[in-house]
């Protein structure tokens, strides 16, 4: 991808989303998205197979905005705080829809405790304009094991 602008317009939103999800700024990841959006947490064999089962799968901004309601309304867990990285950002744009792939991992710290990997594993993103930004049309977060730790409460 050789276009700079596209590339800081990606890189941009990428460490938006990761910034308001490490600080629970659930508002402000909302806004990252198109309405008629879907977002899927789901295991790479379950991904490699074909297989739809994913352990998160919503199909609108308003299904995330009703899982944002949940972790702070009604869901009850010890709490703990995650980090983010993405890399290796990989582009490619036709027309108005930008595909990329990208590595993640997310450290995850309790209280009193030692950080652990949460999880790791590869985005595959669907963007498009909205405006004069980028937007999440299509998030798909596989993750590299077979095992989540606990449960999964907050968005990769």
């Amino acid at each position: 991808m050789s276009d700079p602008k596209l590339r800081n317009a990606v890189e941009d939103l990428y460490a938006r989303y990761v910034h308001a999800l490490d600080n629970e700024e659930f508002a402000a990841w909302l806004g990252l998205f198109v309405d008629d959006c879907t977002y899927k947490v789901q295991a790479r064999e379950n991904h490699a197979r074909g297989l739809p089962l994913a352990v998160m799968a919503y199909e609108s901004l308003g299904m995330l905005k009703d899982r944002v309601y949940g972790i702070r309304e009604t869901l009850y867990h010890q709490p703990y705080y995650q980090r983010h990285a993405v890399t290796n950002l990989l582009i490619s744009s036709v027309e108005t829809v930008v595909q990329v792939a990208a590595n993640y991992s997310v450290i995850r710290t309790k209280r009193n405790c030692l950080p652990d990997l949460f999880s790791a594993g590869r985005y595959l993103d669907t963007l498009v304009w909205q405006g004069a930004e980028l937007k999440f049309k299509d998030k798909l977060c596989i993750y590299d094991t077979d095992l989540i730790a606990n449960s999964l409460i907050y968005p990769i």
